[in-house]
């Protein structure tokens, strides 16, 4: 079942606001939510999540929180006590955003290891299969569960607190190179592969390629609008369709996240608001950019497992104290190029950044301690 349908049958279904303001705009702050950030139905996978011995539930309920491109969700469970199957739901597809649905497999890989994670908390033992069915491209993952002693890890417990962190950061803090060479231990496949750009020069020439690609996103009509679609700014909204990127988490301030839900946000001042952001705070105060490298950034194997490996890093950085935020504009361009069969300009602009014959499929950056 996807996280919707899983919230339903939980009883969490979404409700109505049954409060009154002094006011319009009282009213308006009320049910933009101004004054209840992170509460109501939307947000109940959270309470839920983090608990050992729920069975293969548990593992369902870790697997929903985990991180996915515009939290589209786009996911579908079939749960048994001793085997659970992952579909990728094309519904939810983020369309020119995503044209080769690189990021839809990524996010699918994130969730596969949120639901490994879960096993042992919840006294399952999972193996898990990738791609089970040649005739079914959706089936994703098969997972299969013995029971075993239940355990759990600090990367468990740290899925329900796991954030992205869009904010700026104090730039006086910096992160030891050991840091980022213990986050790379974590790599389980010698067919994934994780760079930094932490010199001066290399995380200029990388700020500046994602600036000029979140830019290139804005002037395209269809990946800007394709973009747009996924931002939920209305309470009620919110509340019902439990999906998308809301205001709350973008690194604004209160003021700003404030006055965006109680008045009504154009797309155009939606993508000034996130290019200044990305150009203003996001690269010039990261402390180190990465790249998750593949050979071939086609082959749906490597995307799952870069997921994987996502979703346990960032898991690790929040264990540890660390902010860690996708910044996957390049990616987006290069994939939008490959399909739309446009110059390859970002793609020749990352080539020229990375060893030889490798692609970046996922860019972080990280940042020093809160």
């Amino acid at each position: 079942m996807d996280r919707r349908r899983f919230l339903k049958l939980a009883g969490l279904g979404a409700g109505t606001i049954a409060l009154a303001g002094v006011g319009g705009l009282t009213w308006r702050a009320v049910d933009g939510g101004v004054f209840a950030t992170g509460t109501g139905p939307a947000y109940a996978a959270w309470g839920q999540a983090g608990t050992a011995g729920q069975g293969s539930v548990g593992l369902v309920r870790a697997a929903v929180l985990a991180a996915n491109a515009h939290n589209a969700q786009p996911w579908r469970f079939r749960v048994g006590p001793d085997r659970i199957d992952l579909f990728a739901d094309t519904s939810r597809s983020i369309g020119t955003m995503d044209p080769l649905g690189r990021e839809m497999q990524i996010s699918l890989g994130c969730a596969i290891e949120n639901l490994a994670l879960a096993g042992p908390p919840n006294g399952k033992a999972p193996t898990v299969t990738l791609l089970p069915d040649p005739s079914d491209r959706t089936h994703i993952a098969r997972v299969d569960l013995v029971p075993t002693q239940r355990s759990v890890s600090a990367l468990f417990a740290a899925i329900p607190v796991r954030h992205t962190n869009r904010a700026a950061y104090d730039t006086r803090r910096s992160v030891a190179d050991g840091q980022l060479d213990a986050l790379g231990s974590l790599i389980d496949t010698p067919d994934v592969e994780l760079v930094w750009f932490k010199k001066t020069a290399a995380k200029l020439a990388f700020g500046d390629l994602t600036t000029r690609a979140t830019a290139r996103i804005i002037a395209d009509p269809r990946q800007a609008a394709d973009d747009f679609a996924w931002y939920r700014t209305d309470w009620d909204e919110i509340q019902a369709k439990k999906d998308g990127i809301t205001i709350d988490p973008s690194g604004q301030s209160t003021l700003i996240r404030s006055l965006a839900k109680v008045l009504p946000v154009s797309q155009k001042q939606n993508n000034d608001g996130w290019l200044s952001g990305t150009r203003d705070s996001q690269v010039p105060t990261a402390a180190a950019f990465g790249a998750l490298l593949v050979r071939d950034p086609l082959d749906p194997i490597l995307r799952l497992r870069v997921g994987r490996i996502w979703q346990r890093l960032h898991l690790s950085a929040t264990v540890n104290g660390l902010g860690m935020q996708p910044l996957c504009q390049i990616p987006e361009r290069i994939d939008r190029e490959r399909s739309a069969g446009l110059p390859a300009d970002f793609t020749s602009a990352m080539a020229a950044m990375l060893p030889a014959r490798s692609h970046a499929i996922m860019t972080p950056r990280r940042l020093p301690h809160h």
